[in-house]
Formats: structure tokens, sequence, C-alpha cells
């Protein structure tokens, strides 16, 4: 039983390893130019030499990320419990939620830094609007999954709705909460990058504007898989934080 479960988490570990060993040998063979695909050596060469920069510019990234699903948060839990409690609200905003999803997060990005200027702050407006909607639906979803025979048990013991919302809903929200925090958090890193490239001093997108318009593109291959394993990780200690948060659902 051990051994087949360390194949299945050593499969993914092995397939990405084939890959670098092909790509290598791509680069190398010279079947693509150097300039178009630096090998995964070149990129790891380049990531090591900037180092220094790469942290300097990730250190805003984070901060842009962070602040970004913190208001997220707040807000998500003030939108879903009003759009829980009131069926007319719910019903007005969640389709304009809808709608908000299918607008670019690039077309936005410019006109918030129009209107905000190239500061912290329309970076942080783009992150939340990129990540509320995930964490609105998931609470939404969570409040919708709580046994109905156990609404109707509190309402008859003269529960409130305020009781009903702490006691029920909120706790059966849980799991959904951090299925929504997972995709958002990944969201917010993007989201950052994405305002970092039209405008900044600093951070990993106006990092990756610089080194593309230099043509490095063996530091942009290095900035690129930062972004990815730093999603990645964020995502892992979202799922730790929820096993130590959920054991009692186990």
């Amino acid at each position: 039983m051990k051994t087949n479960q360390f194949k299945y988490k050593a499969a993914p570990f092995v397939f990405i390893f084939l890959i670098l060993i092909i790509w290598q040998l791509l680069s190398v063979s010279g079947f693509i130019p150097g300039f178009m695909l630096p090998s995964p050596v070149k990129v790891v060469k380049a990531f090591c030499k900037d180092f220094p920069l790469l942290i300097y510019h990730l250190e805003v990234t984070l901060l842009e990320a962070f602040a970004g699903i913190f208001v997220s948060i707040i807000f998500s839990f003030v939108f879903a419990i009003v759009m829980d409690r009131f069926t007319f609200i719910h019903r007005a905003v969640y389709p304009v939620l809808i709608v908000s999803q299918t607008i670019p997060t690039i077309a936005i990005a410019p006109l918030l830094i129009l209107w905000f200027g190239y500061g912290m702050s329309s970076k942080v407006i783009l992150i939340v609007l990129t990540c509320f909607f995930p964490i609105t639906v998931s609470l939404l979803t969570g409040f919708a999954s709580v046994d109905k025979d156990m609404i109707r048990l509190m309402e008859s013991m003269g529960a409130t709705k305020n009781q009903i919302m702490k006691y029920a809903k909120l706790p059966s929200s849980v799991k959904s909460l951090f299925s929504g925090l997972r995709i958002s958090i990944s969201y917010s890193i993007i989201g950052a990058v994405i305002s970092e490239w039209l405008g900044g001093m600093r951070g990993l997108g106006v990092y990756m504007t610089r080194v593309k318009k230099s043509y490095s593109y063996d530091k942009l291959f290095a900035v690129i898989f930062l972004i990815s394993a730093l999603s990645l990780g964020l995502i892992k200690l979202i799922s730790l934080l929820e096993k130590r948060i959920c054991k009692y659902e186990k």
C-alpha cells in the first residue's frame, strides 16, 4: 500500500524530470535556437545570478498579493453574509458578479492605473477584483450546504438569524472557503504580476518587462518558474492550514 502511495506521489516529479531532460536535449542539440528556448541549465544559472534582484522584486509582489487577499476575504464575508440574509440582494448582485468575471484582467489594469496611479493601490484593487468572486461564491455554496433540518430545529428553538449564521452556516462553509482560497491565492500572484507589467517601479512583473525588452529569455523563464513555484507553495500552505483547522472532518 505504501509503495503504491509513493508511486502516485513520485509520478508528477518523474514526469517533470523527463520534460526537463527532453528540453535540455532539444536546446543542446540546436534543434531549437537558444535565443528562443534557453536550456534549463541556463535558466538555473540565470536564476542563481539574479537571485538577490528577484527577491528584491518578490517582496513587493508578495506584499501586494497578501494585501489583496486580505481585503478580498473581508469583502467576501460581508457580501456573502448580506447576500445570504437578503434574497433580493442575492438575486440582484449575483448576476453582476458573474458578469464581472467575463471582463479580461488585462483590460481592467490600464484603467485602474489611470484612475489610481502607479502605486500599490491600483495593484491591490485589481487583485481584489480577481479574488473576490471565487471566495464569495465558495462562502455562498458553504452557506447553502447546511442541513435544512438543522436550521428548522434551531428556528423551532428560537434561534435568531445571527445565531444560525454563527453556529450552523459559518462552520459548514469552512471547507468551501478553503477551496475558494486555493483558487484565489494563485490568482493574487497572477493579478499582481499583470498589474506590474503595465506600470510600477518594483515587482516581478516589472522585472519580467525589463528582461523581455533586453531579450534575456533565460531570466524570463527563471521568473516564470519562480512565480509557478510560489503559487504552488502558497496553495500547499492553504491546504496544510485547512487540514489543521478541519481536523474534526476526518
